[in-house]
């Protein structure tokens, strides 16, 4: 089946922007709140883009090579899962640049499936190169690229198409929510797909501690400058002076919670101008950065169940440190 190339927009056709008044108002209402904190979503501009794909190239970050495990080598069982007889929307969230993705997408495309494939990503810069890749590699893909926030874009693919939604969140992503947070973020999809429609879901499980502590802290300092780099982001796009040697990357992981969680640590007393507001930090003070939850089969079905959905579907990777898990909207 060839689809029609004329309905492929470019990558900024379909668009809303991340004003700078947007981050400026979150920066400075997390850097002032009693216990400093930033929003790990503002980690991915050119440069945090570039540092998470070293990050996921680098061996102790098994996350990545887990979900491609499945992607490469279960891609028939995840498109029966999908239903791939009956058309519908592929609408990825945080899609990155569709590494794993695409091979479920190529195996959609040689086997006739209805899909037109909706990435939604706050990153314009990483959609431009997943739009390019997979024009160039699967030229028969309808593809419409989303840039901004998930809800806001799933608004946008409902009122582009009334097809079948099947809504992916891959990477394990959902665990760079709080517990709360993550219910909540699945409810919110719930309430835009209807009974029938589909989302597959990336969890990290739990496994041995270490394993989880040394894929977030690694020896190279890659993880340490990715942290790092929303700083200079700040420096750069907020007039702020951060000196960046004076703050410096912490991680832990509590295997009872499965909360892995990243800090950067004030290593002096020391005030920092952020255009003309003044933040102060005491030596050894933290923002807050990141959670990274990991989740048992229980946490998953608990979650399911709790917003909207039953699970008519499970991949595992071969370690079975992974898993791709297949929610039906009730």
């Amino acid at each position: 089946m060839t689809l029609q190339t004329e309905n492929i927009l470019c990558p900024d056709a379909i668009k809303t922007e991340n004003t700078a008044g947007q981050f400026l108002t979150d920066v400075l209402e997390g850097l002032q709140a009693p216990q400093k904190k930033l929003q790990s979503k503002y980690f991915y501009d050119p440069q945090g883009d570039a540092l998470f794909q070293q990050i996921m190239a680098m061996p102790e970050y098994y996350l990545t090579r887990c979900e491609l495990d499945i992607f490469k080598n279960q891609t028939a069982s995840l498109a029966a899962f999908l239903k791939q007889d009956i058309p519908f929307d592929l609408i990825e969230l945080g899609a990155g640049d569709a590494t794993k993705s695409s091979y479920l997408l190529q195996h959609l495309v040689a086997n006739n499936a209805e899909v037109t494939y909706m990435p939604i990503d706050i990153s314009g810069n990483i959609l431009s190169v997943l739009y390019k890749r997979l024009a160039s590699g699967i030229p028969a893909l309808n593809i419409i690229p989303l840039e901004g926030e998930y809800f806001d874009m799933l608004q946008k693919a409902e009122r582009i198409s009334k097809r079948r939604k099947v809504v992916m969140f891959l990477g394990g992503n959902i665990g760079n929510m709080e517990k709360d947070e993550a219910l909540s973020f699945c409810k919110g999809i719930r309430e835009h797909l209807r009974p029938g429609d589909i989302m597959l879901m990336g969890f990290d499980l739990k496994k041995h501690p270490q394993i989880i502590l040394d894929a977030y802290s690694d020896k190279q300092g890659i993880t340490a400058a990715f942290n790092l780099n929303l700083l200079s982001r700040i420096n750069r796009e907020l007039r702020a002076d951060f000196d960046l040697d004076h703050f410096e990357h912490y991680q832990n992981y509590d295997p009872l919670s499965g909360a892995c969680r990243s800090y950067l640590v004030s290593l002096r007393q020391q005030q920092v101008h952020i255009g003309k507001v003044k933040i102060s930090f005491e030596q050894n003070e933290v923002i807050y950065m990141e959670v990274s939850q990991k989740f048992s089969k229980t946490d998953i079905s608990a979650m399911a169940e709790e917003s909207g959905f039953s699970i008519t579907g499970s991949a595992y990777d071969t370690k079975k440190w992974f898993t791709d898990s297949v929610w039906t909207a009730k």
